[in-house]
């Protein structure tokens, strides 16, 4: 039964944009993107909506990390068992997945529950210049 009301979810509209990371930064590149996952870009922005865009990151394996991030940063993951603690350096990580990197920095800046995944999966990121969401026309964004 509709009753003429709009929603926030009806008049929404989700726009792509694409970020080559290529000799970027990865802290600047992960916040613009949060920030447009998040929709905080926009007028309309809510803590309790997902307003935000779609974002697709080229050129991942290119990013840049200043100072001696390369060989000290580490990245741990656990399995769930006893003894199940896993560590990659960031040269290693850049390796075996380099897109890992960019997609770690972007999820630890989105909120920790149900909304934050829903604008984690927003997010594309590829270790080339290609990219098959062509189709969608996104536009280029500039990350200072």
């Amino acid at each position: 039964m509709a009753t003429g009301k709009t929603t926030a979810a009806a008049t929404r509209e989700r726009q792509w944009h694409v970020i080559d990371a290529d000799g970027q930064v990865l802290g600047r590149i992960a916040t613009r993107a949060a920030r447009i996952l998040q929709g905080k870009h926009k007028a309309t922005w809510a803590p309790f909506l997902d307003n935000g865009d779609h974002v697709v990151i080229v050129n991942a394996g290119k990013v840049k990390l200043t100072g001696n991030k390369e060989e000290q940063k580490v990245y741990r993951y656990h399995s769930g068992y006893e003894g199940g603690v896993r560590t990659d350096r960031v040269k290693v990580l850049r390796h075996k997945h380099p897109t890992r990197i960019l997609e770690e920095a972007v999820r630890g800046m989105l909120p920790k529950t149900k909304l934050g995944s829903a604008m984690y999966r927003k997010l594309k990121v590829y270790s080339s210049a290609d990219h098959p969401h062509a189709a969608q026309k996104p536009q280029k964004l500039e990350v200072a």
